[in-house]
């Protein structure tokens, strides 16, 4: 590999490449699955809408919010190089560490083979039931290799490849992609309202829509819970947990500010232009399956795949292979996102001297290739481990602390770097700040006290990098003397 460590990141990316890595990274699969949970949960068409009404209108704050400290430091690491100079670099070691450890790359594994099961609807042979290898111990298969975990591998190696060959090539990728992701959605709830929305399925499911119970399914019948107290506030929790992801990785266009023209401006602009326009698109969906689908169908879709059970009301019997198409669109360019960025975070570390060294060096394309194939690596092997899912939800409490922390940085270098330049400051500062801080921390408490197994785990993740970061200074230090 041709390295030139004197090289440079390119400026290459202008206002519409931003923006289509922001609403890019966002779109996953998570809208075609997640109000399923929601409906299971909350119960009323209102609580099911509010859930993604609160969600896009948290993200657009934390959005607006981030402008200010990317305007601030429009450099390579985004949110790392934001919480090294709010805080310390131990701080923001710990963020890069769990993005390295499980966000980034959890997240990658997880896109990955979404991507592959979908591929199965179309080529049968792909499906994660056609086992390729496997390891058995007492006749017990301890370890298996399935077609679509392989699909899903091959698919990381590609994009990470496609990136390694310059940035130019990913933003292609991505720009393609996003905009033929967004007009299938936009097509789809086009369509779902003209052609496959009922007025007596609408109107049944407003007919109380702010009552909120919970659904559960027990040998086919649906038992239904009033739900009141903190039950209910849990409830809101394990809602806003889907909601949410559904609409993470905004945040990754923080990651390639170096490769941004006029980062100081167009970081900011693009971070709200993806956001609104995600969000827009989220709640747009939502009600059309509100009036395509009754209550109970969304909550007790099959395997929780409500797009499919919307577009085949809608289309018949080739709407689950249009959401089949649409999910593989849909994840190719949100994986590409994932992929470009999250390699900037390991070379600011390394450039700090607190990750693999070679991450910190760029290739003859102006990008951090090692970065991109030591991530590669670790997120392919989390695709053969098969607990993907886990890894995402024992990150959920680790991933809120790290965007309260980021946020209250403003305050913090409000007084710290009073003379630092600010070509955007954060809309409705104090106040809006203050309250995505009360509500991240509320949720991140609620799911602390509900989601113990995942959130208790998550924490000692991050924790995992408090040894690390002080095994990282004692090399740093022995390479120095």
């Amino acid at each position: 590999m041709d390295i030139n460590q004197n090289n440079s990141f390119k400026p290459t990316l202008g206002l519409l490449d931003a923006t289509m890595i922001v609403a890019g990274s966002m779109i996953g699969s998570g809208i075609f699955i997640v109000t399923a949970e929601i409906a299971r949960s909350v119960g009323g068409a209102g609580w099911v809408t509010a859930m993604w009404v609160l969600a896009g209108v948290v993200t657009l704050i934390a959005a607006l919010s981030y402008g200010e400290l990317s305007g601030m430091f429009p450099k390579a690491g985004g949110q790392y190089v934001y919480l090294r100079e709010a805080y310390n670099p131990f701080i923001a070691f710990l963020f890069g560490w769990t993005q390295f450890g499980v966000i980034q790359t959890g997240t990658i594994a997880a896109v990955a083979v979404a991507f592959a099961k979908f591929t199965a609807y179309l080529i049968p042979g792909f499906s994660e039931k056609n086992i390729l290898l496997s390891f058995n111990a007492e006749l017990k298969p301890i370890f298996q290799i399935s077609a679509a975990q392989l699909v899903a591998i091959v698919s990381i190696i590609l994009l990470t490849y496609i990136n390694t060959r310059g940035v130019k090539h990913g933003k292609v990728i991505q720009t393609v992609f996003t905009l033929a992701k967004l007009l299938s959605l936009f097509g789809l709830i086009v369509f779902g309202l003209l052609l496959g929305a009922k007025a007596e399925i609408w109107n049944a499911n407003w007919q109380d829509p702010w009552n909120h119970f919970s659904m559960e399914a027990v040998n086919g019948d649906t038992i239904i819970k009033s739900l009141s107290g903190l039950a209910f506030f849990g409830a809101i929790a394990v809602s806003m947990k889907g909601s949410l992801f559904s609409s993470d990785a905004w945040n990754n266009v923080t990651f390639i500010a170096a490769e941004i023209k006029n980062p100081a401006k167009n970081i900011g602009r693009s971070l709200f232009l993806g956001t609104l326009i995600v969000t827009i698109i989220y709640v747009s969906c939502n009600l059309m399956y509100l009036a395509v689908l009754p209550l109970h169908d969304i909550a007790f879709a099959a395997n929780d795949r409500v797009g499919v059970a919307a577009a085949e009301k809608i289309f018949g019997g080739i709407g689950s292979g249009i959401i089949a198409v649409m999910i593989m669109i849909s994840t190719f360019g949100c994986n590409n996102g994932l992929i470009l960025s999250g390699a900037r975070i390991y070379y600011t570390m390394a450039q700090d001297g607190l990750f693999f060294r070679k991450a910190g060096e760029l290739n003859k394309n102006a990008v951090p290739a090692r970065g991109l194939w030591i991530q590669c690596f670790w997120a392919s092997l989390l695709c053969l481990t098969g607990r993907y899912n886990d890894l995402l939800a024992l990150v959920i409490f680790g991933v809120l602390i790290f965007y309260v922390l980021t946020i209250l940085g403003i305050f913090i270098l409000r007084k710290k770097r009073p003379e630092l330049e600010r070509p955007y400051k954060a809309i409705g500062y104090p106040v809006l700040p203050m309250i995505y801080v009360i509500v991240a921390l509320s949720l991140a408490a609620l799911l602390l006290i509900f989601e113990t197994n995942y959130t208790l785990p998550g924490l000692g993740i991050i924790l995992l990098g408090i040894p690390l970061y002080f095994l990282a200074m004692r090399s740093k230090g022995k390479a120095l003397s």
